[in-house]
């Protein structure tokens, strides 16, 4: 602003000093031609033509003229000063002889300028002809720096008025910088004070500005990064305790082995089993793990119907069950085949260790809407609502039944289920059995969870 302020001041002074100058000019033009007129007209005390007397001509010019303030008419006759104005200025012009030398003589018109003790003179010589010889000069002369004094005032005026509105421009700056800063320092302040141990600080939201939105978008970001290390911190704990377990099984066998072949048989089998057990927990986990990534799924248009008589034919493998097909849909989606074969094949299992055998268990599929469900359908305890939505968590188990495994099967279908954009839920009833399904798109556009079946 100040810059600004200087450099206007700078360009409005030359501005009006060049506007002085053709003004200085034009005053002095206009001065010769209204003697040039004069001396073609006639003399107000005979009535007649001035002719060649060219000082009574000057005589005229200087009664019915009067200078400009900082103007000064002289005349010259002979190569002598004749006349000159009778106003006062800083210096007489008619006694400075280099000027009187030059001006005298002159035999055309001449516009220039002179510096002089009084400073800078801006003039124009004009002289008077008759019969071919110049009978007399007729000077008008300006002081031009006494004229450019004229426009201090002003630019003076210009010069506070920009000061002035540089203050004021620069308090305002600094009050609405403090109220933007202010905010955004609370979201520094608010940012070193959170740790690894302490989520739970927020930002105080005040008004409806950019800033208060970017307040709402931090303590938005805090809040899932808080869900997320809440979740680590239980995933870490759960893994800690599920795999703690065979551990501490597998290290009392080995602590307590003999030479007895039969006892180090009986060893053998159970540690084997441990270790088979944390290796499906491993695995588990690191598909879980490979679920955020973005090759996950590799797509391809699937028949579902194909998918689901599939499935019906495998999962007859694993229990002395009545297998049955609910429903086959007619259709095709866009998705990962072997994914979703897993995760049905995950359910039925599911199914499977929670009923007793020769249960009823069904397989069904059914495409609407631009949406596919799969699900899987059993005769088993049911699932209390209190523990529906959190059985799909990982190392999460039902109360009703507690079966082997380390309860990472579910959380492995909505995964899988989520990578697809889908969902997966379950509608369950306490005795009376449940059913597990998911939801996709038939097109794998990212979108929501559909709508119940």
């Amino acid at each position: 602003m100040a810059t600004a302020t200087i450099l206007s001041v700078v360009l409005v002074r030359q501005a009006l000093l060049s506007g002085l100058d053709d003004r200085i000019d034009g005053d002095l033009v206009q001065e010769s031609r209204e003697l040039r007129r004069l001396a073609e007209g006639t003399d107000p005390r005979t009535g007649e033509p001035f002719g060649t007397d060219v000082r009574r001509i000057f005589e005229v010019f200087l009664e019915r003229n009067v200078p400009a303030r900082n103007e000064a008419f002289l005349t010259f006759v002979g190569g002598e000063l004749y006349l000159r104005s009778r106003n006062v200025l800083p210096y007489r012009l008619d006694q400075d002889p280099t000027l009187v030398a030059r001006w005298s003589t002159v035999t055309d018109s001449v516009a220039g300028a002179a510096q002089t003790p009084g400073g800078t003179v801006r003039y124009l010589t004009v002289p008077l002809r008759a019969g071919g010889e110049t009978q007399g000069v007729f000077v008008a002369a300006l002081f031009r720096d006494l004229e450019a004094e004229a426009l201090d005032p002003g630019l003076r005026a210009g010069v506070l008025v920009g000061v002035a509105a540089v203050l004021i421009g620069s308090v305002l700056a600094f009050v609405m910088a403090r109220r933007i800063i202010k905010p955004v320092q609370a979201v520094e302040a608010t940012a070193l004070t959170i740790s690894e141990s302490d989520l739970s600080r927020r930002i105080e939201v005040h008004g409806d500005d950019e800033i208060a939105h970017l307040a709402m978008t931090f303590n938005d970001l805090l809040e899932r990064i808080e869900t997320a290390f809440t979740a680590q911190r239980a995933f870490v704990d759960d893994a800690g305790h599920e795999l703690r377990t065979p551990i501490t099984i597998i290290r009392g066998q080995l602590e307590t082995l003999d030479e007895d072949p039969e006892q180090r048989r009986r060893a053998i089998e159970l540690v084997t089993g441990e270790l088979d057990r944390m290796s499906r927990m491993v695995n588990d986990l690191l598909l879980l793990a490979k679920a955020q990534q973005p090759r996950f799924l590799e797509l391809d248009l699937v028949d579902v119907g194909s998918l689901t008589r599939e499935v019906r034919e495998k999962v007859e493998a694993l229990g002395d069950r009545r297998w049955v097909v609910d429903e086959v849909a007619q259709g095709a989606v866009v998705g990962d085949r072997q994914r979703l074969e897993q995760a049905m094949i995950q359910l039925a299992q599911n199914a499977a260790e929670h009923t007793e055998a020769g249960a009823e268990i069904a397989v069904g599929s059914s495409v609407e809407d631009g949406w596919a469900t799969l699900w899987i359908r059993d005769t088993g305890p049911g699932i209390p609502p209190e523990q529906q939505e959190r059985i799909f968590e990982r190392f999460a188990r039902s109360d009703v039944r507690r079966a082997e495994g380390a309860g990472l099967g579910l959380a492995i279908v909505r995964a899988i289920a989520e990578a697809h954009h889908g969902r997966a839920d379950i509608r369950s009833v306490v005795g009376e059995g449940s059913t597990f399904f998911m939801q996709v798109p038939v097109d794998h556009h990212p979108g929501g969870a559909g709508e119940d079946v």
